[in-house]
């Protein structure tokens, strides 16, 4: 597409880089942004702005905190002797919107991959391991995709965590292989964590 403005062909080319959006999407967005009045559009800068320079990473789970600690883990009214392990922070997100779950997190940070280079030591499995062994854990749930790296990462878990005598269960398989929780329905996720299997 010839370019009518630089800074127009800026943002079109920013906005591409987003997931799922390509070249025709980003430029409707960045049309549609054009026509936004100028206080929603400094709002939504500030907004992101806000979130890249305010969000960190919780000290105790590893999900995004606006502090130190997450609302998660800071939340005494938890169950604490839960533990729901996920590959990232928006895993977490998801279950935490369904209302279905009251216990902790532990977000690894990705799965183990070897065909990317990506191996246990990458991962956040060595300080779940001190948590089981710090903390009153008395069950991890596994909550990892159903995908080969997520079955690879579960059972590698599985066996650091067993010697602790600490139960470790994964959620019920009611979410389609190869399927994201980011796109998995609340009822299918709820009653995924209630059928969830010891491994």
């Amino acid at each position: 597409m010839k370019s009518i403005s630089v800074h127009l062909d800026r943002l079109v080319r920013g906005l591409s880089k987003l997931p799922g959006i390509g070249p025709k999407s980003a430029s409707r967005i960045a049309f549609y942004i054009l026509k936004m009045r100028y206080e929603d559009v400094e709002a939504l800068a500030q907004a992101m702005l806000g979130l890249k320079l305010n969000i960190t990473q919780c000290s105790r789970c590893g999900g995004i905190a606006d502090g130190e600690i997450c609302p998660v883990c800071a939340d005494e009214t938890r169950d604490r002797g839960l533990l729901c392990i996920v590959q990232g922070a928006k895993d977490m997100l998801t279950i935490e919107n369904t209302g279905g779950y009251r216990g902790l997190f532990h977000v690894l940070g990705g799965l183990i991959s070897p065909l990317d280079g990506i191996g246990p030591e990458d991962l956040k499995i060595g300080r779940l391991v001190e948590r089981c062994r710090e903390e009153s854990i008395r069950e991890v749930i596994l909550a990892l995709n159903p995908t080969i790296e997520g079955d690879a990462t579960a059972l590698y878990i599985a066996r650091q965590i067993q010697p602790l005598s600490i139960r470790v269960s994964r959620i019920a398989h009611g979410i389609p292989v190869g399927a994201d929780l980011d796109f998995t329905d609340t009822a299918t996720i709820v009653r995924s964590l209630e059928n969830r299997t010891e491994l």
